[in-house]
């Protein structure tokens, strides 16, 4: 097998390798640093990279297997952290140039569990300033592109992670999504990136441990990587009190599962939003995928009245809770639409914040209640296709005026009002050979439900094996 075969392999297959023995933790991590070397320069989706570490940490994972010790279930395996992620000793600076040179004395809780369960860090994951936008752009490392085409956006906010994993330079990643950030860039980069229910990845530190929009979760090639890293990510933690009470080993089960007769809601645009047909032609083709693995597809969508405003008011709360306080004295230092969104939430009213999260109750009353019926909900992650990557965001979809920069996602961002589980799977390609992915979302704290219907559709589909357009080409 070649050095780039062997990149390319699933973390579940590369897991199982090194605990046979037939390949070492040293030359796992070489492999893959060989191919940071030759791919990132065109990307630039690791953003500090950490070589000499690397590999001292799999010399060390190698004396563990030669002595017989004890294991976790991702030893070996190159990751690299999202540039939003606390690593002890290791820069970490948000994309943005007020922290270009901090470095923390403290993991993240999800950075803690990847390294116990043996995931070796190679380095950090660009993303734009402060996770803001979905287009993965910032002041201190510049822009990632997209390998399936350089001149094209790869997403965000967890680009780098996405791009890295789409080009073989790590074997698994993580991410966070407030607004899409783990399913946007998985959809533009052919990968998987899951949506975890609030509380099923714990997260912490955190300045507001009771917000309940945003979440940390796993970035992979294949569904079963991430059931494998939320084997080791997921459970609860005493430091979050949102925490769900199950163990992360419920993800250790058989993804296999019989779907004769489960019902499944095809919400095209949810009738709330316009989508490319770019991306409806690339859907549409492949929704026979869910009635082939015995699925009953009904178009059909839940009430989603008030999803805009909830979502933009609590948004707006969590950019002023976490950025506020850094206005003031660095405000020539961000970037407009981080200040925008800081400001709206300056401007709040308690009433508003009171009505956004009433009519969020309302809001989840109503996806429960057109579940009970239907198990998933299946819908486009993003409404449009990689777009340029000289662009900061889309202000038009099929000629209607987007009023914010975030406008565009929101077939992302009413998923994320209900605080209902949402993966988001490769499902083919564009005319121009640009990745469109299929997002598909399960009832409450039903993640692994999520996994299996991903997993049937993967199993289906063989554009998730397709290289990125880079390496045509490339020996």
């Amino acid at each position: 097998m070649s050095d780039q075969s062997l990149c390319f392999l699933p973390a579940t297959d590369l897991a199982a390798m090194i605990r046979r023995k037939e390949i070492s933790c040293e030359e796992l991590m070489k492999v893959h640093l060989d191919q940071i070397d030759r791919i990132n320069p065109m990307v630039n989706a690791i953003v500090t990279l950490l070589p000499d570490q690397a590999m001292q940490g799999a010399r060390a994972a190698d004396r563990s297997i030669a002595r017989a010790h004890a294991v976790g279930p991702l030893h070996g395996l190159p990751v690299a952290h999202k540039d939003l992620m606390l690593t002890k000793g290791i820069r970490t600076t948000f994309g943005s140039p007020i922290f270009k040179d901090f470095v923390p004395d403290q993991d993240g809780l999800i950075v803690e569990r990847l390294r116990a369960a043996g995931a070796i860090t190679v380095g950090k994951t660009n993303t734009p300033e402060f996770g803001a936008g979905s287009q993965t752009f910032n002041p201190v490392f510049g822009t990632t592109k997209n390998p399936y085409d350089l001149t094209k956006t790869c997403g965000g906010s967890s680009g780098g992670a996405s791009v890295a994993l789409a080009c073989g330079m790590i074997a698994i990643g993580d991410g966070s999504d407030l607004g899409g950030s783990l399913r946007n860039p998985a959809s533009f980069c052919n990968i998987a990136g899951f949506r975890p229910s609030v509380g099923r990845v714990p997260n912490w530190p955190v300045l507001n441990a009771f917000y309940a929009l945003s979440v940390v979760g796993p970035m992979a090639r294949t569904v079963q990587d991430l059931a494998l890293t939320l084997s080791v990510i997921a459970g609860p933690d005493g430091r979050a009190p949102l925490s769900i009470a199950e163990p992360g080993s419920i993800f250790t089960r058989a993804l296999t599962r019989n779907f004769k007769g489960t019902k499944v809601a095809w919400g095209s645009n949810l009738g709330a939003f316009d989508v490319d047909h770019n991306v409806t032609d690339v859907l549409d083709k492949h929704r026979h995928v869910l009635e082939d693995v015995g699925c009953e597809v009904d178009e059909a969508h839940p009430d989603f009245r008030d999803a805009d405003e909830i979502f933009q008011v609590l948004r707006a709360y969590a950019f002023e809770t976490n950025y506020g306080h850094l206005l003031t004295s660095h405000r020539g230092q961000m970037k407009e639409t981080v200040i925008w969104n800081i400001e709206a939430g300056q401007r709040l009213t308690g009433s508003e914040v009171a009505r956004a999260e009433t009519k969020r109750t309302e809001l989840y009353h109503r996806m429960c209640a057109f579940m009970e019926e239907y198990e998933y909900v299946v819908l486009p992650v993003v409404q449009v296709a990689p777009f340029d990557i000289t662009q900061e965001y889309v202000t038009h979809i099929n000629g209607r005026k987007m009023e914010t920069y975030i406008d565009w996602m929101r077939s992302c961002y009413y998923i994320t009002v209900t605080g209902c589980p949402a993966i988001s799977v490769p499902c083919g390609f564009t005319a121009e050979g640009l990745p469109v992915g299929l997002q598909i979302v399960g009832r409450p704290q039903q993640d692994f439900a999520v996994l299996q219907l991903a997993y049937a559709f993967q199993e289906q589909m063989p554009s998730w094996k397709r290289k990125p357009a880079l390496f045509n080409g490339l020996t």
